[in-house]
């Protein structure tokens, strides 16, 4: 009792720091996994040109749901790893332990064929490795068709994931509109592209699994048919008979590890294959705007002056109605676009956004410019931290953040300045948009660049943002990028953007 006590003991240990090293092993990789698709994901500029890049190629599927290659993929991936790996080494140990045990019991065989003696030494085991290494190269050739449709699975689960997500956020329009039953069948058309992969992956599996179980099964009597010959001309006991059984079973169950792991094994590949995808994509975006054939960027010029550009979609170019345009600070311009797809491209090309075209931009120094979007990005956080983004909320004087809600119309706000919540879900459009016109009252940018957000507001709330042009923020220029071909002599100068045609 004393010595099993001792063994349990040591066994008890060796359990529980196998369990911590499996756990903190996974944490580590995960931890070190994310930051990393993180840091590459968040580089500048790096997230939109990827976004972007569907616009251009539109079959490019890389880009699709960046969210789900960031968190499930990666957890798949590090926990997989660490299963397998653990495996691995338990079956590298095992057979380090029962290889020479068979080697020693089989090194003398003698196999007689058509009366001829033959000395094989190692006989059994040559025969586990054979035996394990057929069964490897089968599972290997049937599962590999898994880690596609395991890549094509993960695709299809975060399109549904996102359809979900996105009908969870918009379910007032849905009610109101009554489109519920519209919406089921559009969720039901996701499912079926999920359901009809899952099919084809349960097929694979099948087959593997016959593979897997066929060779488990067969393992039972292949090592008694093995070492049957030595027993019966009595170079073999019954008792060494039964250890060599033993011994091979061991050793063909350390070497069938990958057979029975070839499953597992395809999903970790499916999984490797859409992190290192995602990764390399986003590394490779960095090309986009070493190439030629795109519009030259450049800073810190006194004006922003655009120089002949053109900006490249999928199927057509558009420009200005002009080969040159040099808007000088102070100044209130607005681009009437056709449409708001060419609200964006233009937008996002004289942010320096979209590389995609020719033509040549100077801006001003990015630290005078702000970009104001029509859907305006509300980050989490207490009301004051959402003013003050991406600055820390000290930067700003609590007087001043008063006067700029009060002066946007959102003094019924004051009170919540340190309340946390979803901001993007408490505020209307219009609340967001005041909201943004309160950062610049905060900021006072020299530069001012909105896309479609003045013109969506009322007529009280527009006049409001006029005055406050006219006031606080006097000193700006403003270029206005819009769909609504209304003139008013708040601008002083007024373009067109033109088409011209397929690139």
């Amino acid at each position: 009792m004393i010595v099993f006590g001792a063994i349990a003991g040591s066994l008890l240990i060796l359990n529980v720091s196998q369990a911590w090293l499996d756990q903190t092993a996974k944490l580590e990789m995960r931890d070190w996994l994310t930051r990393d698709l993180l840091a590459q994901w968040m580089a500048p500029k790096r997230a939109f040109l990827l976004a972007a890049a569907g616009l251009i190629s539109p079959g490019a599927d890389v880009a699709a749901n960046p969210d789900q290659r960031i968190h499930d993929d990666t957890r798949r991936l590090t926990e997989m790893t660490g299963s397998l790996a653990i495996g691995c080494f338990q079956s590298t140990l095992l057979l380090a332990s029962f290889v020479g045990v068979l080697w020693s019991l089989s090194q003398g065989f003698v196999l007689t064929v058509g009366g001829r003696s033959v000395v094989i030494p190692g006989f059994i085991l040559w025969c586990a490795l054979i035996y394990a290494a057929s069964g490897s190269l089968l599972s290997r050739f049937i599962g590999r068709p898994l880690i596609e449709i395991g890549k094509t699975r993960a695709a299809r689960e975060g399109d549904l994931r996102f359809a979900l997500v996105r009908a969870s956020e918009g379910v007032d329009g849905i009610t109101l509109a009554g489109g519920n039953s519209e919406e089921q069948q559009r969720l039901e058309h996701e499912l079926a592209k999920v359901i009809n992969v899952m099919r084809r992956f349960a097929g694979w599996i099948a087959g593997l699994t016959s593979v897997t179980a066929g060779y488990g099964w067969a393992a039972l009597v292949v090592p008694i048919v093995v070492a049957a010959p030595a027993y019966f001309s009595g170079q073999l006991t019954f008792g060494e008979l039964m250890v060599t059984v033993g011994a091979f079973n061991q050793v063909q169950q350390s070497l069938r590890w990958f057979v029975d792991n070839s499953s597992a094994i395809a999903d970790w590949r499916a999984a490797l294959a859409r992190v290192m995808d995602f990764r390399q994509a986003l590394l490779s975006i960095d090309e986009v705007e070493k190439s030629k054939d795109q519009i030259e960027v450049s800073e810190n010029a006194k004006s922003l002056i655009l120089n002949g550009v053109i900006a490249r979609m999928t199927d057509s170019e558009i420009g200005l109605d002009v080969p040159a345009l040099e808007i000088q600070s102070g100044e209130h311009v607005v681009i009437f676009a056709k449409t708001g797809m060419w609200n964006k491209v233009f937008f996002r090309a004289i942010a320096g956004l979209w590389p995609w075209g020719r033509g040549k931009i100077a801006l001003p120094p990015r630290t005078s410019m702000t970009f104001l979007l029509a859907q305006p990005y509300v980050p989490t956080g207490s009301l004051r931290e959402v003013l003050a983004y991406p600055d820390h909320p000290e930067k700003f004087r609590a007087t001043d953040v008063i006067y700029a809600l009060e002066r946007t119309n959102l003094g019924h706000l004051v009170p919540a300045l340190e309340r946390v919540t979803r901001w993007d879900k408490m505020l209307n459009l219009d609340e967001r948009l005041h909201l943004s016109l309160a950062q610049l009252i905060l900021r006072k940018p020299w530069w001012i660049i909105t896309d479609e957000s003045i013109a969506r507001l009322n007529e009280h709330s527009r006049k409001m943002v006029l005055s406050v042009f006219e006031n606080e923020l006097a000193n700006s220029a403003l270029i206005s990028i819009t769909s609504d071909d209304t003139r008013d002599v708040f601008y002083s100068r007024a373009f067109h953007p033109v088409t011209h045609g397929a690139p």
